[in-house]
Formats: C-alpha cells, sequence, structure tokens
C-alpha cells in the first residue's frame, strides 16, 4: 500500500475578515466577454466599489452597472422585481448590443431575498432568442473576491452544449494575450481543438462531454470544476501555469493527456524555459532570502508561494489562503517546501499577531491592510492586482517576479532617503 502524502502544517482560522467582495470579478469578467453586460442588483455601496476597482475614464461606457436597491426596496415598499423590469428594459433599450445580462446578486439582494434566479428565468422567457439572462451571486457575505468568477462560470455551466467529441477546454479567464501565446503552444504540439470558459463572445459557448478534458487556469473555481464534471469532463491534473516551472508542468500535464511525444514537448517548450528562465535571473537576485508571508485574499495564494520560493529564492513563513481545495491543489502543495506553514481562512487580528511577530520582508494582502502595515515599515503586495495582470505562462514569469520585487525596491528606497 502506498504511504500518504505528508501534508504542510495547517492553521484553520474563522473570525474577523478583510477581502473583498465577488463583485470585483466582474471587472476583469467584462473585459473577457464584450457582448456581455453586468447589473449589479445592490446599494450604491456596490456601484461605488466596482466604479473604484474597475477606473473606468468618464468617457467609457462601461459593460456593466448597478440596479440600486433604495431604501423603500429595502423596507418592502416597493415590488423590486417591478423595478428591476423596468430597469432591464431601459438597458437593453440602450444598449442592443448585448447578448447575455448577468443578473449579479449582492449582500443588500440577499439580506431582502430577492430572487434572481426567478427574475432571470422570466426575463428570458421574455426575451428569447434575443438576449440570455444569468444569475449568480457576487455576494461578499461568505465568499473572497475571485470566487465571483467560479459562481459566473458555474452558472454558465448548465448552458453549454452536449458534445463527445475530444477537445481541450482551458477554464478560468486569461489575458487575451496570454490566451493567444498558449492556443499557439497548444497547436504547435498538435493538441485541438483546444477551447475556453469563459469565451470571448458570451455566445460562442464551448460544448462539455466526456470527451472534454479541463486544464484549469486558475485555482479559485472549485464548484465550476465540480459542475462540468458532472457534465461529464475530466480535469487533467497540474500544477497552473504560473512561473517557468508550473507553465512547463501545465503544458506537460496537458500534452500526457493526449499522448503527445515528450520529444515534441521538448521542442516546443525548451526554448521557452531557457528563455524564461534568463529572464528571471537578475530577480531572483533582488528576491533571494527575502521572507515573505501570504495573507488569504484571493486562492492565487498557494502557486504564488511555490514560484517565488522555488524560482525566485524568497522564504515562506506563513501561506494563507481562504479557502484551501485539496484536491485543486495536490500538485501546488506537494511542491511546498516541507514543514511549510499553511492558514485556511481568516482572522485579521490574530493573523496580524503573526506578521508583527515575524517581521517579513514582504507581506501579500488586500488593500485594506496593505496601508496599515506600509505605516509600520512592513513593504506590502496588493494581491488583487495579481488578478488583473498577466502573470500565466513562461514568458510572463519575470514580469511576475518583478511585481514582487517592485514594492522591496520601494522600501529599500524609502529608507535610503
Amino acid at each position: 500500500m502506498a504511504a500518504t502524502p505528508t501534508l504542510p502544517p495547517l492553521i484553520k482560522e474563522s473570525g474577523q475578515r478583510e477581502v473583498f467582495c465577488g463583485l470585483t470579478s466582474i471587472v476583469w469578467l467584462h473585459r473577457r466577454m464584450p457582448d456581455a453586460f453586468f447589473l449589479v442588483v445592490g446599494s450604491r455601496t456596490c456601484a461605488h466599489l466596482i466604479q473604484s476597482a474597475a477606473g473606468v475614464m468618464i468617457f467609457a461606457e462601461p459593460r456593466f452597472g448597478t440596479a440600486i436597491l433604495g431604501e423603500r426596496d429595502l423596507a418592502g415598499l416597493a415590488d423590486a422585481n417591478d423595478e428591476l423590469d423596468r430597469v432591464v428594459g431601459d438597458l437593453l433599450g440602450r444598449r442592443p448590443e448585448i447578448r447575455t445580462l448577468f443578473l449579479v446578486g449582492s449582500c443588500p439582494s440577499e439580506v431582502i431575498k430577492l430572487d434572481l434566479a426567478k427574475a432571470a428565468e422570466r426575463l428570458s422567457q421574455r426575451m428569447v432568442g434575443r438576449v440570455r439572462v444569468v444569475n449568480y451571486s457576487g455576494s461578499g457575505i461568505e465568499t473572497t473576491f475571485t470566487q465571483g468568477e467560479d459562481a459566473a462560470l458555474t452558472a454558465l455551466v448548465p448552458m453549454l452544449p452536449a458534445s463527445d467529441a475530444p477537445q481541450l477546454l482551458l477554464v478560468g479567464t486569461l489575458a487575451d494575450g496570454v490566451e493567444e501565446r498558449f492556443l499557439t503552444l497548444f497547436e504547435r504540439l498538435g493538441i485541438g481543438p483546444v477551447r475556453s470558459l469563459p469565451p470571448r463572445q458570451s455566445t460562442e459557448l464551448p460544448p462539455v462531454g466526456p470527451g472534454t478534458r479541463l486544464l484549469l487556469a486558475q485555482p479559485f473555481l472549485s464548484d465550476t470544476v465540480r459542475a462540468l464534471e458532472r457534465r461529464g469532463a475530466r480535469r487533467i491534473a497540474s500544477p497552473y501555469p504560473l512561473g517557468v516551472e508550473g507553465s512547463l508542468a501545465w503544458m506537460a500535464a496537458a500534452a500526457a493527456a493526449f499522448d503527445i511525444d515528450p520529444i515534441q514537448l521538448a521542442l516546443v517548450m525548451d526554448p521557452l524555459v531557457e528563455r524564461g528562465r534568463r529572464a528571471l535571473e537578475p530577480l531572483r537576485r533582488q528576491l533571494e532570502g527575502k521572507r515573505l508571508f501570504l495573507l488569504p485574499d484571493s486562492q492565487l495564494e498557494i502557486p504564488l508561494a511555490r514560484f517565488l520560493h522555488r524560482e525566485c529564492g524568497m522564504e515562506l513563513v506563513e501561506v494563507g489562503t481562504p479557502y484551501l481545495d485539496r484536491q485543486l491543489m495536490t500538485e501546488e502543495l506537494a511542491l511546498l517546501p516541507p514543514g511549510t506553514q499553511l492558514s485556511e481562512g481568516q482572522d485579521v487580528e490574530r493573523q496580524l499577531e503573526r506578521v508583527r511577530a515575524s517581521r517579513p520582508d514582504l507581506v501579500v494582502c488586500g488593500l485594506g491592510l496593505a496601508n496599515p502595515l506600509e505605516a509600520e515599515g512592513i513593504a506590502t503586495k496588493w494581491s488583487i492586482e495579481l488578478v488583473f495582470s498577466p502573470i500565466h505562462g513562461c514568458d510572463q514569469a519575470a514580469d511576475l517576479a518583478e511585481l514582487f520585487a517592485r514594492p522591496l525596491h520601494r522600501r529599500e528606497l524609502l529608507q535610503w532617503n
């Protein structure tokens, strides 16, 4: 009988949390699908959050908005469904190019028990053939900000057409340029067809079935994976394509799943790996030996910790994650150094006590904690920036490392002055 692998030590915490809500994921999802619109049913606070997170220019008309619940809605004095129907009608009259409308639930809409699933069904029937209306929850009551994408993609899975044909399905939002690079590499390997979820056009949903092999580009899509597996798809187990090592392992796992000759894999990937490692070398000299503390925020923490330790030489003080899906993290956990301290969940005060006690060189955290820690003389990196930046693939490994070297360099300059 094979021995059970030794898992890193784990602290499980539940207490005060400091995270963005799932509404924030709209900022990258709306860029991915230009024919979709994300209508948040929430408060003015929701509207301010999305607008400030997106940084939209005042002369640009974004593909998201907020149907604001007023005091009469919250008090039950007005029929929120009637108001929602009116807002949707006005929106579609003004924006006829919309092909998929996402009704996004928020904390306020959930508190008053507004049934957006039924509203989406009612509106879809009314506008059949013109607009598809989908509902998901972006509420931050129990989730962190990347889980908004997981909820949005899970809501799309029942609508995917059925197909038994062999295919590779990339799951998780990637920057267009990064995705194009991956598609070129898969084509050179002889893997195809390759499709993506989410697609670049919301009306071009990929098929799914027993012939579908899933390759995750993002680690925070637990519900989406389970939904796709219920449709017959099979996941390719792999580390995530962050850094040279992770990207090579990711491509190699796909190649093995499609019976690609290892010689062909080497012909395609070896030049990229060599170039990526050369580009990383000066960044490694800046990061090597620096002590790193990752607070739970995005669920990218474990793959980032693996990359920063193994390829950049950083020492891991603690690696926190909002939720640890062991099935989706098996390959990543195996690459962490023995004895790495993991934490799951959040108790902000206790975690800040451990940060202050350990005095790391760099803390990866949410925006709400960054300024206070900077004021205490601790360099920080905003975790949300890692979701907006093109960081996947061998070609992006040096850019990813630079995101962590930059705050350390800034701190050195401040101390020097």
